[in-house]
């Protein structure tokens, strides 16, 4: 596998990038397995990992990141162009890969010192980290949770649990949003905690979710020792590392993501034997596809100049949610009986695909109180 060249900077230098990755990646595609008839989870999470050390080795991903975690520096916006090219291959699975885009910038933005220590193995491929947010009762409202992080002198004791934490049996190290502050202090009182998977007191169980594959965990912590210098911004300050997050969670995942819909949608065109009936839907379908990447591109280009705040990324989240379920709607009515049926690998994966679509509306936040960020932060209308 012969390594790309630069420089990428100045005018036409992300055309020039994605020109050049994708005659790179055409020239080495014996060297990316893709997805195998009934591979298991594990084997997808090593088969993702495994491409992303490649492209992390050649040079590619590498671009985006700063110099002081071993990128290569230079705009979000190629790590965007590489993220959508290995959804459109089918390198990764699913939002796996994408992991670091919702914790790597915040990390290093809020806690430079643990990036430099840590974080490069994780952006590489070469680990897994995971995001502890939700708990049993506190999932979209996030400032009402309970997991606890009592200061201990020297170290941090947590105790509490995690729901829905996506690959947790599969990481290394948890991103963790504790209570260090009252219940009644609500957002003012969360500290944001870098934690080793393997630390005494953790147990991790997978939970097997009705698309037949164990992708979210909950965890137990049974005081956890955290090391008093894995704090992630400032103590009691873990709100605006959450909210970072979110804003990262629905910038490069997103478009990612709608570059995999595109490809679905097209394979669907192609394969399901679609008729003048369905051309109503597949309009539809298309143009909450395009809308979805418009907005997630104008999105990718507003957080490359640090120029867009949270409450705006619920409208990317809605058109997510939408046009997941959407697309997966018409797989199911178009393939006439087949993904409910049928025992081929092709039918058994659109039947995952289509049960882990009807949660599209309530991961990363409630379709709900997506629009209601929208109606209140955004259009102002509290009380209208």
């Amino acid at each position: 596998m012969t390594a790309k060249t630069g420089p990428y900077d100045g005018p036409g230098g992300l055309g020039r990038f994605q020109t050049e990755l994708t005659a790179w990646l055409d020239e080495n595609d014996a060297f990316f397995p893709r997805r195998a008839a009934g591979m298991s989870l594990a084997g997808e999470v090593a088969r993702s990992r495994a491409n992303q050390h490649r492209l992390w080795q050649a040079g590619w991903l590498r671009h985006g990141w700063p110099e002081s975690v071993g990128g290569m520096g230079g705009s979000r916006l190629f790590r965007a162009a590489v993220t959508e090219e290995a959804a459109r291959r089918g390198l990764y699975y699913d939002t796996l890969a994408a992991v670091g885009e919702v914790l790597g910038p915040t990390v290093i933005e809020a806690a430079p010192d643990l990036a430099r220590r840590y974080i490069t193995p994780f952006l590489d491929g070469t680990e897994g980290w995971c995001q502890g947010f939700s708990e049993p009762e506190a999932g979209s409202d996030l400032a009402s949770l309970r997991c606890r992080a009592v200061d201990a002198g020297d170290h941090w004791v947590v105790d509490g649990q995690k729901l829905w934490t996506s690959y947790a049996q599969f990481a290394s190290r948890m991103v963790l949003l504790a209570r260090t502050g009252t219940t009644e202090d609500r957002h003012r009182g969360i500290t944001a905690l870098l934690v080793d998977m393997g630390s005494p007191g953790m147990t991790v169980r997978p939970l097997h979710g009705i698309n037949d594959m164990a992708e979210f965990s909950e965890t137990f912590f049974d005081s956890v020792r955290v090391p008093k210098d894995r704090v992630i911004g400032e103590v009691n300050g873990g709100w605006s590392v959450a909210m970072r997050m979110l804003r990262s969670e629905r910038g490069g995942i997103f478009w990612m993501l709608s570059a995999w819909l595109l490809e679905e949608l097209e394979r669907l065109a192609g394969t399901a034997g679609l008729t003048a009936a369905d051309d109503e839907a597949v309009g539809r379908l298309f143009a909450t596809v395009a809308a979805l990447r418009a907005r997630s591109w104008t999105t990718q280009h507003r957080l490359a100049a640090d120029g867009i705040e949270t409450p705006e990324t619920s409208i990317d989240k809605i058109l997510m949610a939408t046009a997941e379920q959407e697309l997966f709607d018409l797989v199911r009515t178009s393939l006439d009986g087949v993904l409910e049926f049928a025992d081929t690998d092709e039918a058994v994966w659109l039947r995952s695909s289509y049960m882990y679509s009807r949660a599209a509306s309530v991961y990363g936040g409630t379709a709900e109180i997506q629009r209601n960020i929208v109606a209140d932060q955004l259009l102002g209308l509290r009380g209208a």
